[in-house]
């Protein structure tokens, strides 16, 4: 007969081995909410005849962020659920080659919004197992080589404009991903990639 007590977690809710979280560490999480209102509370007390227009620009880009962002999350959910780690790792992973690179090229140019959405992706990306180089790849088109993006450029300055710029944004952004790498190999790994295998200095 087993008597051992069922073992406990570290918070309601929480999985067990989660870290638990300090004040401190759960404030940080906060900062930048944190440093917004301490911003707003110093316009309000030293130039108060402006604080309506920062409130409302703060409260509509707050709108802005919760609009996209949740949307988001709801797809990162269904992209954990349902995209395999091995598809991820064998069509973007370390060892997919430029296959890799014209995939993620192809994928930062489809989505519109804010680059700031971009990041909950590449990190998602990144935990089920794709390259460095692939997710900078990827976070740079999405920055400067989405679709509407070229269209707008090309209505306004013209289709050889358009086409220059390209061609010197694409190989940028392949350097970029490669020294990145680069510099995350020469310096030990991921800890998102678990899976890597760890330089040994």
């Amino acid at each position: 007969m087993n008597t051992s007590l069922p073992q406990q977690t570290p918070e309601d809710g929480a999985p067990q081995g989660a870290p638990v979280k300090t004040p401190k560490q759960r404030l940080a999480d906060y900062r930048w909410v944190v440093l917004i209102a301490i911003a707003d509370l110093l316009v309000w007390l030293f130039w108060p005849t402006q604080i309506t227009p920062v409130i409302l620009n703060t409260w509509d880009y707050l709108v802005e962020m919760v609009v996209i962002l949740i949307p988001v999350a709801v797809l990162m959910g269904l992209f954990e659920v349902w995209v395999p780690k091995q598809l991820i790792g064998k069509y973007l992973g370390h060892g997919s080659g430029w296959k890799g690179i014209a995939l993620s090229l192809l994928f930062g140019t489809a989505p519109t919004g804010p680059l700031y959405a971009a990041f909950p992706v590449a990190g998602m990306l990144l935990q089920k197992g794709a390259s460095p180089l692939n997710v900078v790849v990827f976070l740079n088109t999405w920055a400067a080589i989405k679709i509407p993006q070229l269209l707008v450029e090309t209505n306004f300055l013209g289709l050889a404009f358009m086409l220059l710029r390209l061609g010197l944004t694409v190989p940028s952004a392949i350097l970029m991903g490669w020294l990145i790498q680069k510099a995350i190999e020469k310096t030990g790994g991921l800890d998102l990639a678990p899976d890597k295998p760890q330089r040994v200095v």
